[in-house]
């Protein structure tokens, strides 16, 4: 019993990578971002990258022509809509978030779904999303379309991801119960050091690109932040500075709250979540636990958990450390879009072939 896939929104292949790593055949991988196509069909052979806006210029039949299936094969919509609308930092002002142009991209989500309706579907997104209008749309559709939905919030360190991440995950089946695998990691043991240690990484200062590596690069630092840098602890904040190094903003009662920008992770911690500005030492706790500069390109895209020889650029003068943070930042974590490939895997295995398809009508 096959699952045949296509990932919508695929970014970088992340989540494509792990459902293969699963046995998911996926197909295609469908985004509008051009820097995507390289990194999407160098990292998965066997699935086609396809240039194009879901709202405006992919067609559902374009879509659907890669998932023609056979007796023994089931069919798979996968997507991470963009999360934007939805974060913490939409969150808290309401105009904003309603006013998001990518608002709509999860109706479209669930205008492919309705006129599809593949065998499984499956989203991950930030946790915030579940408190906005669209998600419970789009969960009420499914619904009224046939599915049995798990949507759940995980702590990704459970799942083999190293870092301070919660993720929602929704699976949907019409083939009854579905639900992601019991949590696969003691989390105490998913650490920054656990993934990035036995990597045997080369030593880099602010600035340094690695010979063997060019995604191995430290961004360059000022000599103030170099001198934070060098005053800062695993697992510290801006306040072990020297006084003269510290920032107006921070001594303000508005500032010493936000502890985390400037910090050091720690060997035997998850990171933070990785954003796109991982390669950034001001933009959050994203300093090497050791050496005096931010984390490089490699080490961000180990802790999204890609593996070692994953490339997102085709050559060193192709290389933008800015859209490099964003192809790995953006990206679902490698390890949690397994386990959830296993948990696809584990249900058509023990429930579809029990039960029989019922497609509704969207008349």
């Amino acid at each position: 019993m096959d699952i045949r896939a296509v990932d919508l929104f695929c970014g970088a292949g992340g989540l494509t990578y792990g459902l293969q790593q699963a046995g998911v055949d996926v197909r295609a991988g469908f985004d509008i971002e051009p820097d995507c196509r390289y990194p999407y069909t160098e990292n998965n052979e066997d699935a086609e990258f396809v240039l194009g806006d879901l709202a405006e210029e992919v067609s559902v039949s374009e879509i659907e022509q890669y998932l023609e299936r056979g007796d023994s094969e089931y069919t798979l919509i996968a997507g991470c809509a963009p999360c934007q609308p939805f974060s913490s930092m939409s969150n808290g002002n309401k105009k904003q978030a309603s006013d998001h142009e990518k608002w709509g991209l999860m109706q479209e989500f669930g205008e492919v779904i309705a006129e599809i309706q593949p065998d499984i579907v499956t989203m991950e997104n930030v946790p915030t999303v579940q408190k906005h209008d669209p998600y419970t749309n789009f969960c009420e559709r499914l619904d009224g379309l046939g599915y049995e939905i798990d949507d759940q919030v995980v702590q990704c360190p459970e799942y083999g991801v190293p870092q301070q991440r919660k993720r929602l995950v929704l699976l949907a089946s019409k083939y009854g119960h579905i639900e992601l695998k019991d949590p696969t990691h003691d989390p105490e043991s998913v650490t920054v050091g656990s993934q990035l240690q036995g990597h045997d990484l080369e030593e880099l200062e602010a600035g340094e690109t690695s010979e063997e590596d060019y995604l191995h690069n430290a961004r360059g630092l000022s000599k103030t932040n170099i001198k934070r840098v060098k005053h800062s602890k695993p697992g510290g904040t801006w306040k072990d500075w020297p006084e003269e190094l510290q920032l107006a903003c921070h001594k303000k009662d508005s500032g010493r709250k936000y502890i985390a920008p400037y910090g050091r992770m720690e060997w035997d911690e998850p990171a933070p979540t990785i954003t796109t500005q991982f390669y950034n030492y001001g933009s959050g706790r994203f300093g090497h636990p050791e050496e005096n500069r931010a984390i490089s390109g490699r080490e961000g895209a180990l802790l999204q958990t890609f593996p070692i020889d994953y490339e997102f650029v085709e050559s060193k003068e192709d290389m933008s450390i800015v859209a490099l943070g964003k192809l790995i930042g953006n990206a679902v974590p490698v390890k949690l879009a397994e386990a959830i490939g296993d948990s696809l895997m584990m249900h058509v295995r023990d429930e579809a072939p029990q039960r029989k398809l019922t497609t509704v009508s969207t008349e």
